[in-house]
């Protein structure tokens, strides 16, 4: 079998993160976006919440053994089934417009549970394992830039098709087969991710591979991720991360018109992208600051944008209720500007947290074995918060007090974040014994071989990590 050497560029922590970007684009990306588009085809609050609550409670379940899994499969596999469930969910969507069956869309969100644990899982590995540390709000930045861009596009779909026809109207059966088809490419581009082993940093370092993992091994390292004290005292700021999802949701469908909730869905999207540039590119990587520092300006960042962003909408909430009967607010009104500016500093704020949990967790290790249980950890507990939302939010409570749990919630995370940026230190590379392709060659070459596939193999072989 001949080898064909891949290209530098290729093999660079970036590409792959660009990689995995492009798969959540049309995967995840395009599942937000025909949310967007007729709320999913269902028109049905009540079913919507059910399906979500069914699906994040999954979620938060899988998440928890997830990482083990990608460690045991390696995250092409991983990627590749977890991109599955979102084409199914959609089809589930798209039986229910046409057929009414209920009971097939919450099945399909079980099963989307299951597999976006698997998907997140292992993006999280790639994203905070790959990169050098100095690099990796960078990152998340263009992570998150590229995989948001499918919901603002598909947002901006919508609004185009709403004011055409001045409602939020069905998803027509054209509209499901063009998500479908882009989704079914995501799922084919996780076979152009490359494994640890093969990445190659800018400064010549590689990614360290444990040789081998076994579902035992992996149950015992999940206990002691449950048992780590970090990991415990992040378990507020993962649980607020996603909590609002359902509040912000609701009120965007009870206060506007259709033509004016897809804008507002736009606006999401665009604020979303901004947000993790900006904190991900101008404080979490600020090269003038050493790296505890940044930790602690990136906490000051989102601290003060959570504070501003949500006592904006506090006084604004105070002014309805769920029982205010007005007619929906359109994007033409006066009053609509400072809301709609709200929405997108909604989702900027939520970007910018979600940066410093990442970055916080890929200041931890460098491991990518140890990397993807965090996240599964991180992802389970974010869901397990967005499963106990959409349930309360499925019993129609007072708004005010789903702004409420949701403002303190954040708050009270800050602190014990706060208490974890305090512990990081400079780098973990000396204790994780940082590997370099120069070395690996030089001692490739004194055995007689000199090839880079050998290399590859030697480095999965050889190296050992220290969980």
């Amino acid at each position: 079998m001949i080898n064909i050497p891949l290209p530098a560029w290729y093999k660079s922590p970036m590409t792959q993160i660009v990689l995995v970007g492009i798969t959540c684009f049309a995967t995840v990306g395009m599942f937000s976006a025909i949310q967007n588009l007729g709320a999913g085809g269902t028109q049905d609050v009540a079913l919507s919440d059910t399906s979500n609550g069914v699906l994040y409670g999954l979620f938060a379940v899988t998440g928890l053994v997830s990482g083990g899994i990608n460690n045991v499969l390696g995250p092409k596999i991983t990627l590749c089934l977890g991109s599955l469930g979102y084409a199914l969910y959609i089809g589930a969507l798209w039986c229910f417009q046409t057929q009414g069956t209920r009971w097939f869309l919450i099945f399909a969100g079980a099963l989307l549970g299951i597999s976006a644990a698997l998907l997140w899982s292992a993006q999280g590995s790639i994203m905070m394992s790959y990169p050098l540390e100095k690099d990796k709000g960078k990152a998340f930045g263009v992570f998150w830039g590229i995989f948001q861009l499918g919901s603002f596009v598909g947002s901006v779909i919508a609004l185009a098709i709403n004011i055409r026809s001045g409602k939020l109207s069905a998803v027509s059966t054209g509209t499901y087969l063009v998500v479908l088809i882009i989704m079914f490419i995501g799922t084919a581009s996780t076979m152009l991710t490359l494994p640890p082993h093969k990445v190659v940093r800018q400064d010549g370092t590689l990614v360290k591979l444990q040789a081998a993992s076994t579902p035992r091994q992996e149950i015992r390292n999940l206990i002691s991720v449950v048992k780590d004290r970090r990991m415990i005292a992040l378990i507020p700021m993962f649980f607020a991360s996603m909590y609002f999802y359902p509040y912000q949701g609701a009120v965007n469908t009870f206060y506007f018109d259709g033509p004016t909730r897809a804008l507002n869905a736009a606006l999401q999207g665009a604020g979303a992208i901004v947000g993790a540039l900006i904190v991900g590119f101008l404080v979490l990587d600020n090269s003038y600051f050493k790296r505890r520092t940044r930790g602690f300006l990136g906490l000051a960042f989102v601290t003060i944008t959570t504070v501003t962003v949500w006592s904006c909408g506090l006084a604004w909430q105070v002014t309805f209720t769920r029982h205010t009967v007005s007619p929906k607010l359109h994007y033409t009104d006066k009053s609509y500007h400072a809301k709609g500016a709200l929405y997108f500093f909604y989702y900027f704020g939520d970007a910018s947290n979600q940066a410093l949990a990442y970055w916080i967790m890929g200041a931890i290790s460098n491991d990518p074995f140890t990397l993807a249980r965090y996240a599964g950890f991180f992802k389970a507990l974010q869901s397990a918060g967005a499963a106990g939302a959409y349930g309360m939010d499925a019993v129609a409570p007072p708004f005010l007090n789903e702004l409420l749990a949701s403002w303190i919630m954040l708050l009270v995370s800050f602190p014990l974040a706060g208490w974890v940026i305090h512990g990081i230190k400079e780098t973990t590379y000396t204790e994780e014994q940082t590997l370099y392709m120069d070395d690996v060659k030089a001692e490739n070459a004194e055995e007689g071989t000199g090839k880079e596939e050998d290399t590859h193999s030697e480095t999965k072989e050889a190296v050992e990590v220290s969980n």
